[in-house]
């Protein structure tokens, strides 16, 4: 298959974007998140197909699945960036020079955004959203995993914007087959930007094949560092909402790292986990303390393997430091830079933690579940970037802009 001609409409259909006004713009995405809810039941039919494919057991299965409530979810993220300012046309700076030359920088559209995707089929209301609200045509690759939701959401974001005599080329959905992602990775020219959302594997694949700028939303190697001056009561609500509020999603728990002189609460700590049946491996200081409270049937003792591992299930490590230095060098050494936090009551401590830990997103006494582009007020998220260029975090609006220079004068010419 040529999948150039793919490619090519898209590139035409970016230059469509430009004359929508704010208020098409909206009305479409207003319109989008009440299809959706509309629609359910048809979409999750198709869900229901792509579910019969893979074991429940798979870490995927959970973020494949689909519900009425998730459905009604993803719409209000839609309906939440519809209301949304956008940031196109913002002024970043406005200065006329002596020569009398007025230059301004002003914030402008990407372009063409390419993603690749495992079982995420929110994934492709999200992205459209965020990309025609930002003026930016959207080449999405979903993978076979969740090939018959992507369809059906595609289908009715195409509906709603023939309904408002808008290209539907500025969403395509390419061909699940893996010949799609190769051609995709080499769409240079047409694509300017791509995006991995998925598995480690997939992201190393896309950036290490990719002829086109790459931005990284990686893998979540969370950790929680419990410290002395922790209160008990946080840290029990706070681990828990973090490792079992949704297992498969990348913010969640993986890891706690324990004060010494807080040992004694370890039991008390962790309760909670067991009645959420999560197994836990515990290094050997900690396995000593936990070995009387904790059920042995979910008990483990760690191997190398389990730190710096991100388990996307029921499973966590746990480790005992001596000093916030040594938790710092462990996060340091393990983490992927996505979310990292502390539970702490001292001030030096915690401005510490903050300061020094080199992640997307660092908290103090709050559940890295957090970590969402809805949750920070973006209104959805196309993803969240665990590198520094160009863009970091949780990304909505803004980071799927560039900019660029205006400049106008009255025949001035550089001598």
């Amino acid at each position: 298959m040529d999948y150039k001609i793919y490619f090519e409409k898209a590139a035409q259909a970016s230059r469509t974007l430009v004359g929508l006004s704010k208020a098409t713009i909206d009305n479409v995405l207003a319109d989008l998140a009440e299809a959706l809810v509309q629609n359910a039941a048809t979409i999750l039919v198709e869900n229901e197909k792509d579910l019969a494919k893979m074991p429940v057991e798979d870490p995927k299965y959970d973020r494949l699945k689909l519900t009425s409530q998730r459905i009604t979810d993803i719409a209000a993220d839609v309906g939440n960036v519809a209301e949304l300012d956008s940031p196109l046309g913002m002024v970043l700076s406005d200065r006329v020079l002596d020569n009398q030359l007025h230059i301004q920088k002003l914030r402008v559209p990407l372009g063409v955004i390419g993603v690749i995707y495992e079982a995420r089929p929110n994934v492709t209301a999200d992205v459209f959203s965020l990309c025609f609200k930002t003026g930016n045509v959207a080449v999405l690759k979903g993978g076979s995993d969740a090939e018959f939701s992507n369809l059906a959401i595609t289908k009715l974001i195409h509906q709603v914007l023939e309904n408002h005599n808008i290209n539907p080329e500025v969403l395509t959905l390419l061909p699940a087959e893996r010949a799609a992602t190769e051609a995709l990775l080499n769409a240079r020219g047409f694509v300017d930007v791509l995006i991995p959302r998925g598995s480690q594997s997939l992201i190393n694949y896309v950036r290490e094949n990719s002829k086109i700028p790459v931005i990284e939303t990686g893998a979540g190697i969370v950790h929680t560092y419990f410290d002395v001056s922790g209160d008990l009561e946080k840290g029990k609500a706070i681990i828990l909402n973090a490792k079992t509020r949704r297992v498969s999603v990348c913010n969640a728990l993986d890891c706690v790292l324990v004060h010494r002189n807080r040992m004694v609460d370890l039991p008390q700590l962790l309760s909670p986990l067991a009645a959420a049946a999560v197994e836990i491996f515990a290094d050997a200081a900690s396995f000593e303390v936990l070995s009387n409270s904790y059920p042995t049937e979910l008990l483990k003792p760690a191997q190398t393997e389990h730190f710096g591992t991100e388990f996307l299930a029921l499973k966590l490590s746990v480790k005992v430091v001596d000093s916030l230095d040594t938790a710092l060098n462990h996060i340091a050494a393990y983490s992927s830079k996505h979310s990292e936090a502390v539970i702490a009551e001292d001030a030096d401590t915690i401005a510490r933690f903050l300061n020094e830990v080199d992640a997307a997103a660092v908290y103090a006494n709050a559940s890295t579940g957090f970590t969402d582009g809805a949750q920070f007020g973006l209104g959805a998220e196309i993803g969240i970037s665990t590198q520094k260029l160009h863009a970091r975090g949780p990304m909505g609006l803004e980071e799927l802009t560039s900019y660029k220079w205006v400049v106008r004068g009255n025949g001035q010419v550089r001598k």
